[in-house]
């Protein structure tokens, strides 16, 4: 059983994808990794790239071969100053220099050497192909991007290399949403207390405190930036960003200095209906205005579904409950990631597989379920959250204009959100008893309706407002 912990659906990582930018970037990681492995990185002569599917079609628009480049420098995408990306970038394309990890120049030319193909590989629609020349020879080495910054090799079921990172340790492993509820009740525990069980048994109680709060920092601090960046997104659809002046307008006169005080800021503020409405959407908007620049998220379980879970959160520490602290934070995303875990296993959270019901669903799900448990919700009403936030929006297509993860991805990440919160409510006041639909059956379904979707509705701009657009309109 994978055993997949609640830091690998929350990472940390530059947009504007995690399939398509996170993963080849983790993947030309591992294949560096795997060349020093085998002895063969010092003999290196040259260097190449193979996209193939979904990488290929929308690739350009998710940066892509900005990714790649970036991974076979040696850059860290938790730590690289995201602002000193497009200098690195043009370096390599003026001086046709790649430093390979920072340790080798190699002669590289980007149109060349990093081929876009259009043909899909059997295994995943994410596929890539590094090759190197040692001694004349080439060597490749193929990764899939399945998803939530998550690289494999091969298939899953028959690589032992691709099961370390799912390796069957945990306490109380859980595939199914029944499962989690048999553990919650044999343990007399929430949801995330359980899952906080299984995470003991990879990291101390320190080291879990210290990680969640790195995430939800880098959550708070991307909505304050894009909250606070005003202008146009890059890419050429000269989309406006709109979180600037939604903040603007919401604050009116208070001043700050820093996230906290924003925080309090808003906390302090009469907050009606329409206002809520606005400052959840304002608050996932921002995070995904950060995505499309090449800003620092947390894959929530996505980039491009960023902004759902930290808007979700943001909205019951700033507007439900003013009191709300660390702990909270903590079990919001104990039960967030735990969710999402049991959508990976079950169906898939890749848009390139799925549609957009793969990414923008499973974070309304995945926000629904937490937001449950903090205002009270059993573990059973936690699953009914979840259940009923995926359950509209069962058949969502992913198709961005142009290849870019801007229309209608980050609108559509402000609507997740506000489905997450009217699903907890609707939990709340539901005897799971009645319930009709469980979780674990909108999961196989999900992952049916992915199957039976057109392949132009997964990620490839080849379908939907993708071709009902006029470019030059935009």
């Amino acid at each position: 059983m994978e055993c997949i912990s609640v830091f690998d659906m929350l990472k940390i990582g530059v947009g504007p994808s995690s399939s398509h930018t996170l993963g080849p970037w983790r993947a030309a990681e591992r294949w560096i990794k795997e060349l020093k492995t085998g002895n063969k990185f010092d003999k290196v002569e040259h260097i190449s790239v193979d996209l193939y599917g979904s990488l290929s079609l929308t690739g350009k628009g998710h940066a892509t071969d900005y990714a790649v480049m970036l991974g076979l420098c040696g850059f860290d995408p938790e730590s690289i100053p995201t602002e000193t990306i497009p200098t690195i970038i043009s370096e390599i394309k003026e001086t046709h220099v790649l430093v390979f990890n920072n340790e080798i120049p190699i002669t590289f030319y980007p149109e060349a050497d990093i081929v876009f193909n259009k043909k899909f590989l059997p295994f995943h629609s994410n596929g890539m192909t590094f090759t190197a020349i040692i001694d004349g020879k080439k060597q490749k080495s193929t990764f899939y991007s399945i998803g939530g910054g998550f690289v494999v090799k091969e298939e899953r079921k028959n690589s032992k290399k691709n099961k370390e990172i799912f390796q069957n340790v945990f306490p109380y492993p859980i595939q199914l949403g029944t499962e989690l509820l048999t553990y919650c009740h044999d343990l007399n525990k929430s949801i995330s207390e359980v899952v906080l069980e299984n995470e003991k048994s990879l990291r101390t109680p320190e080291e879990i405190d210290f990680e969640i709060k790195r995430i939800w920092d880098t959550m708070l601090e991307c909505m304050y930036i894009g909250c606070h960046t005003e202008g146009n997104l890059p890419g050429g659809l000269n989309v406006r960003r709109r979180a600037y002046d939604m903040n603007q307008n919401l604050r009116g006169e208070t001043t700050y200095e820093n996230p906290v005080e924003w925080i309090y800021s808003i906390r302090n503020t009469e907050v009606k209906f329409r206002q809520i409405i606005k400052w959840v959407s304002c608050f996932a908007l921002a995070v995904n205005e950060v995505n499309a620049s090449l800003g620092r998220v947390v894959t929530a379980p996505t980039n491009g579904s960023a902004g759902v879970i930290p808007a979700v959160l943001m909205y019951y520490l700033v507007i439900e409950n003013h009191d709300g602290n660390f702990e909270d934070i903590k079990k919001f995303l104990l039960v967030a990631g735990e969710i999402g875990s049991i959508f990976k296993k079950g169906a898939t959270i890749s848009a390139a597989m799925g549609g957009c019901q793969a990414e923008i669903g499973v974070s309304s799900a995945m926000a629904a379920g937490a937001l449950c448990e903090l205002l009270g919700g059993t573990p059973e009403q936690v699953l009914v959250a979840a259940e009923i936030a995926m359950e509209h929006h069962l058949g969502l297509t992913c198709d961005p204009i142009g290849g870019l993860v801007q229309i209608p991805c980050i609108e559509r990440n402000a609507m997740g959100a506000i489905k997450a919160i009217n699903a907890a409510e609707l939990a709340l006041d539901t005897d799971p008893k009645n319930v009709k639909v469980p979780l674990d059956k909108v999961v196989a379904t999900m992952w049916e309706t992915a199957k039976d979707m057109n392949s132009k509705y997964k990620e490839t701009s080849e379908g939907g407002l993708a071709v009902g657009v006029n470019m030059s309109d935009c």
